[in-house]
């Protein structure tokens, strides 16, 4: 482990160390940054620092040095703090200098107080996100993050698990603060919400006091406290991230990586008690609007734990089996080295996919393509390599398109499976929208980060009446795929937020949904016990050899990729000779798919430059896919 725990176990000792040193000269802040990064390149250190994705908060010590995995989910107000303050001693006037950075509370020891008129007393900015687990991480991401990391923590003895782990509905039964405690309590202290800087007179008694009546920490509220996810059935803390430099660089929906100092101080919930009840003061009305938005945004510090971020980073992918930034120096060893043994890795994809796909060869090209299909840039308002798929042919009253889906699961490091049922389409919220009297976004099931695959499947769709949300939810569908791109309600307004999303539909007919390529499914095989033929493919693969297949989908979305001079003009000129033989064989928008599914066969066997033999090879794939569209839709006699 790192030599010296204390910047582990108590970041806040080493601030005040740079903090005393350099006074209230802005440069030890700087130090203090530096301090961590130098810190974290020491022997495999990150994997050291506990991690909240896989540690219960009550297992980890408050103010200690943790890291945070999530997506931003919404970005509050940016909040004042007081930056520096001065504390006096109220019986030799003695004076203390201390830091608010990193704080929810300010430190004010027994005998002293806050002076807020003192002249050194500085009021800085800070930005607050509210930030959930990575939506739709796949189990196998969750299981590599907590084999790598080697941190070891017991349950911390100066927190009481029992507090966080009651549900907040057993919180909600409970008798809330009898007025003789609070009358003792309010007796005990001075208390005050001053620059985003909670403090009070004697903390020490207080948390003891928080400690022994947990009842005190809790919210008054009508209804469980909502944690926001945008998809159902997902488990781990939300946190409010407190971000003190450079916040402008992040927005809502990208994926952190966050080291910072843990804040779950059970005074934080008794002061924002305080703070609804004299609210109530005021008019009815405003008071239940700031009740509410006090509800969502100073929720209790065991539910939502704050997190003041040293250091932040935007991930370009969460796949634990790659180096986190693949542009640096380091991560192109491991890049090259990759790149050298790709042909057998495609080659055993491949076949894997053919069996999840009942035998069906083709499809499982197509599906590879899809897999490491990603939005590479925008022309205008068209994103340029997005390559939305529509698998038709599925059985219907299968649980085929639900083992395909696990398949999937397995390889990527974040998807959902939306079952598109007339019953989900009307009830289901997909769409994030503005709530204006807690002042936050309500998530909905389209707001999720960028490289997620998202399942849509067809199958289970039955005749029935989509009313007005769920017309809506369809229209955001196809925007989706059409655009990548979802409208955020804001009720008077609706704003854009471009996203990157990989969107697989699974149909028994030609999809409803607009598609950028439809395969017809043409199974060769059809196991009487489906389940038992999914589980035993699965079994059937290493380990090690499922690894390869999650590298390689991940690490060709990132390569870069052009065509030479030459083969754009033996494109050109292959397009014209084309139209010239029969001019309704090809259009404009078929030589764009075209080029697409080129681009990502060249990628899918390793190569960054289109060659006239992928080129041969695209064509040849596009034309056994359109044949076998054409004999369905003449079996059939209707379009699919």
């Amino acid at each position: 482990m790192p030599c010296g725990e204390d910047w582990l176990s108590h970041p806040l000792g080493i601030v005040q160390g740079f903090f005393a040193q350099n006074g209230v000269n802005p440069d030890w802040e700087k130090k203090v940054i530096e301090y961590f990064k130098e810190k974290l390149k020491e022997n495999n250190a990150p994997k050291w620092v506990p991690s909240l994705n896989e540690v219960p908060l009550h297992y980890l010590k408050p103010n200690s040095f943790v890291k945070f995995r999530c997506m931003v989910q919404d970005m509050f107000d940016p909040e004042f703090y007081m930056g520096v303050y001065e504390t006096v001693n109220r019986n030799t006037k003695a004076r203390v200098l201390h830091f608010g950075k990193y704080r929810d509370v300010a430190e004010c020891g027994p005998q002293q107080e806050v002076d807020l008129n003192s002249p050194r007393t500085t009021t800085l900015e800070r930005q607050t996100f509210y930030c959930v687990p990575v939506p739709g991480e796949s189990m196998w991401v969750k299981e590599a993050y907590v084999n790598a990391n080697q941190a070891r923590v017991s349950p911390s003895t100066s927190y009481t698990p029992s507090r966080h782990k009651r549900s907040y509905e057993d919180d909600e039964d409970m008798d809330l603060q009898p007025n003789k405690q609070k009358d003792q309590h309010m007796g005990a202290r001075q208390a005050g919400n001053v620059g985003g800087l909670q403090w009070c007179g004697e903390p020490k008694r207080l948390e003891t006091e928080a400690s022994s009546g947990q009842q005190l920490s809790s919210l008054n509220l009508s209804s469980p406290f909502d944690l926001n996810f945008p998809l159902p059935g997902e488990k781990g803390p939300a946190c409010l991230v407190k971000v003190y430099e450079d916040w402008d660089c992040f927005k809502v929906n990208d994926v952190l990586e966050l080291y910072g100092i843990l804040s779950v101080d059970p005074v934080l919930s008794i002061l924002n008690n305080d703070e609804r009840d004299a609210s109530s003061l005021l008019d009815p009305m405003e008071c239940t609007d700031m009740a509410e938005e006090q509800r969502v945004h100073s929720p209790p510090a065991s539910l939502v734990p704050r997190i003041h971020v040293v250091l932040a980073q935007k991930l370009q992918h969460i796949n634990p089996l790659l180096p986190a930034c693949l542009n640096k120096e380091e991560s192109k060893t491991f890049v090259s080295g990759f790149m050298s043994e790709l042909s057998p890795v495609r080659a055993e994809l491949l076949g894997f996919l053919t069996h999840a796909l009942l035998g069906d060869s083709l499809a499982a090209e197509y599906l590879i393509l899809h897999l490491i299909s990603t939005v590479y840039t925008r022309r205008d308002v068209l994103p340029l390599g997005k390559f939305t798929v529509n698998l038709s042919g599925c059985p219907r009253n299968s649980t085929f398109t639900e083992h395909l889906y696990r398949i999937i699961q397995h390889l990527v490091p974040a998807s959902f499976r939306l079952q598109m049922t007339i019953e989900n389409m009307n009830h289901l919220k997909f769409i994030p929208h503005k709530d204006y009297t807690a002042n936050r976004l309500v998530s909905g099931l389209l707001q999720l980060p960028s490289n997620t695959s998202l399942v849509i499947d067809e199958t289970l769709l039955e005749q029935g009446q989509l009313d007005t949300p769920g017309v809506h939810n369809v229209t955001a569908l196809s925007n989706l795929i059409t655009w990548q791109k979802v409208d955020y309600d804001f009720s008077y307004h609706q704003m854009e937020f471009p996203c990157n999303i990989n969107v697989f539909i699974t149909s028994e007919g030609r999809s409803l949904l607009p598609a950028d390529c439809q395969i017809h499914l043409q199974p060769q095989l059809m196991p009487p016990n489906m389940e038992e033929y999914m589980n035993s493919l699965l079994s059937a693969v290493l380990p090690s050899v499922l690894n390869k297949f999650r590298i390689y989908l991940t690490l060709l979305r990132f390569l870069d990729y052009s065509i030479s001079d030459e083969i754009t003009k033996a494109v050109e000129d292959d397009f014209v000779e084309m139209r010239k033989n029969d001019p309704q064989s090809i259009t404009a928008d078929d030589l764009h798919q075209l080029l697409i599914v080129a681009r990502f066969l060249s990628l899918s066997a390793g190569q960054t430059t289109l060659s006239r033999e992928r080129w041969l090879r695209a064509k040849q794939l596009e034309s056994l896919r359109r044949a076998r569209l054409q004999q369905q839709k003449c079996v059939n006699g209707n379009e699919l």
